[in-house]
């Protein structure tokens, strides 16, 4: 018997089962919330939203007039769930009328560091992508010319 592990029965379970996967980090596991906060920060709205909050706090409409295409209920839906998330900090000022503030958590200030990254990447990188798509839409279109 290994040390550290109980021979009773009342015990067994607790040191021959592996705890559930999403417990462990496993990401492939489709039960691990990794899986959904992965897909959060990895939503446009989201990464949009973090990049302008990272720079200063902002006002619901500041962060509406920059971040164009998004409709008010979008935002709405996309800061909630990121201030659930803790990566961002929702404030009511007292004024006539009121203000709502938004801006980054630590926890927010931690992720815009390597979105940084992947956004100065797709920036840098967009042309070599479009190159990319180019030449395979032409394969594409030429595949389907001949048949």
């Amino acid at each position: 018997m290994q040390e550290g592990t109980f021979a009773t029965s009342s015990h067994l379970a607790e040191t021959t089962s592996a705890p559930p996967a999403w417990t462990r980090g496993d990401v492939f596991a489709p039960q691990c919330p990794t899986r959904q906060l992965l897909d959060r920060v990895g939503d446009k709205w989201s990464v949009l939203i973090l990049t302008l909050l990272g720079g200063r706090d902002h006002r619901f409409n500041e962060l509406k007039r920059r971040i164009g295409g998004i409709s008010q209920k979008m935002l709405s839906q996309t800061l909630r769930t990121l201030e659930r998330d803790g990566l961002i900090h929702r404030e009511v000022l007292p004024t006539a009328p009121v203000t709502v503030s938004y801006r980054l958590t630590a926890l927010g200030d931690d992720l815009i560091a390597a979105l940084r990254q992947t956004i100065d990447w797709a920036e840098t990188r967009m042309k070599d992508v479009l190159e990319a798509q180019r030449r395979y839409d032409s394969r594409v279109a030429e595949r389907e010319a001949r048949t």
